[in-house]
């Protein structure tokens, strides 16, 4: 998609683009995303980690990999999207990682349940903090997020060491990460060598500054917490290189594609082929939920849309509410599709 006259991607924005990646569209077709076609942002540079000499603090406990992995082992399919994604979409857009619609994935995390390890824990958040380390903001720091109690306290939160039944691999936070379902991938501190107990709310940058939806500077905005709504399509037919506008030829299409929300279930996807929104069938939900709905394609120039609805009543807009950091863009995913041939 070209960007607008004057909005040219900056060399800094260039750079971050190669070291993280998004997930091919295509790749939406998978149940479980291999783990090489997974999103992957990483805030500053990949620790080299001795899994031998490896320790996780929690208040004043050591603990090794090997105690870890000795607990109650869980396997649980989660979707993860980077709260960025789509920011590139925005206008003006937010000068960061420039996302399209691709900073997502859906894999299989194994590890231990977090809740038994803080049985007992009296406090107003727990705070998480990485092995990263590097400056952001001005503030040098090591990448760390808190919950609140409650938060953390949910069933679903794992200490996760295993990605599609594999150890972690290095860029995805060997040998242990915490794995928050619902929530942008922000929440789930990889590298993880440290878990606090706060008395009060965190104030660390990436709690008190990044992450917070806000209109100004000085707006001290509304933190970015669980995952939107969204609905997004495996593109139909066949890519042009250089632009990735698709090409089909005329006929029965089954447009199909994945959706998802932190809030709840997916209840309803619609699909626009030009003549209205109509309803698409859902399939089975493995994380994500599949979805499918099938196209007369005619020859000529098309437009196809797709959304997500929730169960808590949630949905995708048409246009999203703008904020200075490009996050939680769930607008509706549009497709241009060039159809060739006769029926």
């Amino acid at each position: 998609m070209p960007l607008a006259p004057g909005d040219q991607i900056t060399a800094e924005e260039l750079q971050l683009a190669a070291r993280n990646h998004g997930m091919p569209l295509e790749a939406l077709r998978h149940d479980v995303t291999p783990v090489g076609l997974h999103y992957l942002l990483i805030h500053y540079d990949i620790p080299v980690v001795d899994p031998g000499t490896y320790r996780l603090t929690i208040g004043d406990r050591a603990i090794t990999l090997g105690e870890l992995r000795a607990m109650e082992r869980v396997t649980r399919p989660v979707t993860m999207e980077c709260a960025g994604n789509g920011r590139a979409l925005l206008q003006p857009r937010a000068v960061s990682q420039p996302w399209l619609l691709e900073a997502v994935g859906n894999a299989e995390w194994t590890g231990t349940p977090l809740k038994p390890l803080l049985e007992g824990v009296d406090c107003a958040e727990i705070l998480f903090t990485g092995l990263d380390r590097g400056v952001e903001g001005g503030e040098p720091q090591q990448y760390e997020r808190s919950l609140p109690l409650e938060v953390a306290r949910s069933d679903d939160l794992l200490l996760a060491y295993e990605l599609n039944g594999a150890p972690l691999p290095p860029q995805h936070g060997f040998p242990l990460r915490l794995l928050v379902p619902g929530w942008y991938g922000m929440t789930s501190v990889k590298w993880l060598t440290r878990i606090s107990f706060l008395d009060r709310p965190h104030t660390g940058y990436q709690n008190a500054t990044a992450y917070r939806l806000r209109e100004t500077e000085d707006d001290e905005g509304t933190p970015v917490t669980r995952i939107e709504p969204r609905a997004l399509m495996a593109p139909p037919g066949v890519p042009d290189f250089m632009t990735r506008r698709r090409h089909a030829d005329a006929g029965r299409i089954t447009i199909e594609g994945r959706a998802w929300s932190g809030w709840a279930d997916i209840t309803r996807v619609e699909v626009d082929t030009g003549d209205g929104w109509q309803e698409a069938r859902l399939g089975e939900a493995h994380g994500w939920r599949a979805w499918s709905y099938d196209w007369d394609a005619t020859p000529g120039e098309h437009v196809l849309a797709c959304r997500a609805f929730d169960a808590s009543g949630r949905g995708q807009p048409d246009v999203p509410p703008w904020n200075l950091g490009g996050y939680a863009n769930n607008a509706v995913h549009r497709v241009p599709v060039t159809v060739a041939g006769s029926t």
